[in-house]
């Protein structure tokens, strides 16, 4: 597929300069610029054309907050800095439950256009290195987050290797950050198009079906094996078209193309909570807004990039 770098996620070339790692001198660190995490939100400028906030590597509100290189640019040290454990006001917490938090958060040593957003509600609206910046940096500290203690033998682990590993205290295990695959699939059969809908949606939303590779299995086995155990619809031949970095929490999709060789929809409800068939131009309407029976996958997500490429014939 001639388009899918182009995905968001998609890349910008960032020079992640591993060679770097762990090989940082306090001058490199000092001159260096830092996106900011908190909670899982990024900081941005503007909220209403919203950029990534860059603050100094040395600004006082990062002071004793884990830091990971994520490249350079130019010259420049990029870094992503974790500080989830300032406390905002009571009026600005952050809803911990559901799809999507519409929550914002100020710090008050900070100007008033920097502001703390769920990345999926501005990550179709920043650019692509910021994109990968809030991904790359988004998924690490959600691996340190859950990786906190060694797989081998329980001990605590620490960051090393300027966030890019944990090591052991007690057996000297060094553990490296996970990315799980999932498959995502545009499932067609003719004219139509086989979408979802998980329990967890908002209301009325439907997307592509998708699911974990399991071990020892090819990805276009996991597309076959997913829909049909999803919606009993067996598939026939399977493309690659595109992947995206997907830091919600620390995913891979590989987009894929499967034709079905039938139709008959029978849902397991364990695994989703709806299926059906929708024409093309039923899924232009939806697109288009003019048909609110159901609302297509969020902008930005792979599911979106990979339906809205399907409707302008642009899969090749």
């Amino acid at each position: 597929m001639k388009l899918a770098e182009t995905v968001t996620f998609g890349g910008s070339g960032l020079d992640r300069a591993a060679q770097l790692r762990g090989n940082l001198s306090e001058t490199d660190i000092s001159k260096g610029q830092s996106i900011v995490i908190w909670r899982g939100k990024v900081l941005v400028v503007n909220k209403e054309n919203p950029s990534l906030a860059m603050l100094s590597s040395t600004h006082p509100i990062l002071a004793d907050a884990p830091q990971i290189f994520l490249g350079r640019d130019d010259e420049t040290m990029l870094f992503a800095t974790d500080i989830s454990n300032w406390e905002p006001p009571s009026d600005q917490e952050a809803q911990s439950l559901g799809f999507f938090d519409p929550t914002e958060q100020r710090h008050p040593d900070l100007p008033a256009s920097h502001v703390f957003l769920e990345l999926r509600g501005c990550m179709n609206a920043l650019s692509a290195r910021d994109c990968e910046l809030a991904a790359t940096g988004r998924a690490l500290f959600q691996w340190h987050q859950s990786h906190r203690f060694c797989s081998r033998c329980g001990g605590r682990s620490a960051m090393t290797q300027s966030g890019w590993q944990r090591n052991c205290n007690d057996c000297n295990a060094s553990h490296f950050p996970r990315t799980d695959p999932v498959v995502i699939m545009l499932i067609t059969h003719g004219d139509d198009i086989l979408l979802g809908r998980s329990p967890n949606f908002p209301e009325k939303m439907y997307s592509l079906l998708a699911g974990f590779l399991e071990p020892g299995e090819t990805i276009e086995a996991a597309v076959r094996r997913e829909v049909l155990e999803e919606t009993n619809v067996e598939v026939g031949p399977v493309t690659y078209l595109a992947s995206q970095p997907w830091a919600f929490p620390n995913s891979l999709m590989i987009g894929c193309h499967g034709h079905a060789t039938s139709k008959q929809i029978i849902i397991d409800p364990h695994e989703i909570e709806d299926a059906l068939w929708i024409s093309k131009s039923e899924m232009m309407d939806v697109f288009a807004g003019t048909n609110d029976t159901l609302f297509p996958a969020r902008p930005g997500s792979i599911a979106h990039f990979l339906i809205k490429n399907w409707l302008a014939d642009r899969l090749d």
